[in-house]
This record gives structure tokens, sequence and C-alpha cells, in this order.
């Protein structure tokens, strides 16, 4: 959440400026079609970490007193509030209502929903439905290639064909909303992760298992990506399991950190914002832009910096939300959907 919040930290500015930062700018930015940076890893880590949640969250329930039926409850109505969130927030930031289901919390909340119920099923059926759901969109895209084929068609693929009939227009940036199927998958693999932490089983079993995990991914990502492009906008079938790999990692990094070696000090910063993720994530959609005029004025967005100007102003903007988040969170005041 602090990476997406972040603006980017100003690095493309600052790289239209020096060219000598243009390698690092570019990872703080989505690809413009096919393979893979830093910055689109930050959703699938979002779905991701939503999964590994998921049996932690339902197994609190029930120590509560919670029966399945009021968990069925709980997942449909969060989801539809995910949902309707996503379309309240999209809608302001354009300034006119705008139906769509590329947000992050649309795409959370169809997952979620989804993977409750595919976690009733015993986990050998959970595989075949993940497997399904990957295969099953590779086939699609392929059976209705578009111009110039099926992941190489920006305008005429089958997730821009679906968004033109059911939305009467494409999203900027040949974003799809049919991207929550194989999301799908990124969130259900997170809810198995989540079910492996939960077991008794020692730290270096689960820290070997994480980085197996990791490394398939990973190798399958890249072994199917001459024939199924990494590509994010699409979020082709090699993408969701080359991503997974990656997040994998940096949730096994974290592991060895703050469970292995108990250094958990240093997370308060991360732990204030976690906290108040739809909070923060909320002022960032509807109130970046004016925060950043509104410390203009004080900071002179920092032109006496020279080159350096769009980075100290990205950060100072990144530091006032966090400490929006740090006020609420010494308060105890929580912001939940």
């Amino acid at each position: 959440m602090i990476m997406l919040v972040s603006g980017g930290f100003g690095l493309a500015a600052l790289a239209e400026k020096n060219p000598a930062f243009t390698a690092i700018a570019s990872q703080f930015e989505h690809m413009p079609w096919e393979w893979i940076s830093f910055w689109d890893l930050i959703q699938p880590a979002f779905m991701f970490m939503v999964g590994v949640a998921m049996p932690f969250a339902f197994a609190r329930r029930m120590e509560l007193g919670a029966t399945n039926r009021d968990i069925f409850r709980h997942v449909a109505a969060r989801s539809i509030r995910l949902v309707l969130m996503s379309q309240i927030l999209m809608s302001i930031s354009r300034g006119q209502i705008h139906f769509q289901l590329i947000n992050v919390l649309a795409q959370i909340g169809i997952t979620y929903f989804l993977c409750y119920l595919i976690m009733q099923l015993r986990f050998r059926w959970q595989a075949v439905i993940a497997a399904a759901i990957l295969i099953g969109h590779w086939a699609l895209f392929v059976a209705f290639p578009g111009s110039e084929g099926p992941f190489m068609s920006k305008t005429t693929n089958i997730g821009a064909v679906i968004d033109k009939f059911v939305f009467g227009s494409m999203n900027g940036g040949y974003w799809v909303n049919i991207n929550f199927i194989t999301s799908t998958a990124t969130t259900l693999f997170g809810v198995w992760t989540g079910e492996l932490l939960m077991t008794r089983n020692s730290h270096a079993v689960k820290m070997r298992t994480l980085g197996i995990a990791a490394f398939l991914s990973l190798l399958l990502g890249l072994v199917i990506h001459p024939w199924n492009p990494i590509i994010k906008r699409i979020c082709t079938t090699s993408f969701t399991l080359y991503s997974t790999g990656w997040v994998l990692l940096m949730l096994l990094a974290f592991y060895w950190v703050v469970e292995v070696k108990e250094y958990r000090a240093w997370t308060l910063p991360l732990v204030v914002v976690g906290a108040n993720s739809i909070f923060i994530y909320s002022v960032d959609i509807v109130l970046r832009g004016w925060l950043n005029r509104a410390l203009g004025v004080f900071t002179l967005k920092y032109e006496w910096l020279g080159d350096f100007a769009s980075v100290a102003q990205a950060c100072t903007v990144l530091l006032v939300m966090w400490y929006l988040c740090y006020w609420l969170y010494r308060r105890k005041i929580f912001f939940k959907l």
C-alpha cells in the first residue's frame, strides 16, 4: 500500500529531467504491454495477501462463535461493499459516474467471494479449479484472437471486446475487466499460503515450502512465456504464475525477518498503514491532487532541489498521508469495509 500511494516517488518526473534515472523510474510504472516491472507486482501482492488473511480471519470468527452461514453472509456483504466502494472512488476521481471492475478494490471484492466458495471444497478440487482458471483463461484468448493475435492485440483481444460489449467502451491503458478471472487464482494461491502458515510445522518447513512454490511459479511462468506472454494489462496465465513467484519471495523475506529472526520494531510504519489501508487508499484516490497542491504552497514544490524536486514533493505527500494513518492508529480508529 505504501508503494501504491507513493505516486511512484516522483521518479518519472526525475527521469524526464535526468535520463540517468530512467532505468529505476521504469520500475515504478506499469509496463506498456509485454513483460513485467516492480510496479506490476503491487496488485498481485494485494490479491495474494487478501488470500493469505482469509484462513486466519475465518478461523478467528469461528472461535468467536460464528457459524458457516454467518461467515457466508459476512463474505457476501463485504464483497458487495468492496465493489461498491470501488465504483464510488473511481467515479469521484473521474468526476462522473463510472462503472468498472478493473480497480483493485473491485477485483478483490470478486476474488474474495469466489475464493471463499472454492475454499469449501477439498484441496484437490481447489487445485483442479485453479488449473482450470489458468488454462481456461489462456484458451479463451486463443479461441477469440484479436487482429494481431490473442495476446498482442491491445484493442481487439477478447477482454477488450467484452468490455466494449458490456460497458460500452474500453478502459484507458488497455486494462480489461475480466482480469478478475486469473486474479482469483492469485488470491487462491494466497489462501493456500495462509493455510500453510497456520499449521504447526516448523519455520524451516514453511520456508522451504514457500521457496519451492516460488521457484516453481517463476519457472512455469517463464516456460510458458513464449506461447502465453507475461502481460499485466490482460493478466495472462504466465503473468499470474510469474508474479505469484515474486510475491512468494517477498513474503518469504518478510517471514524470515519478522517471524524467524523476530526483528519486529522496524515494521511499525508498515503496520500503521496496513491497519488503515482502505483509508489511505481512499485519501490517495480522492485527495492526492489537493494534498499535493496544498503542500506545494509551503514546500514551493522543492524547486530549489532541481531535478530531485519531484521526488521530495512525492515523499512529502506520502509522509503526510502516513501521518494521518498514524494519528488514527494512536487513537485506535480503523476504517473497514
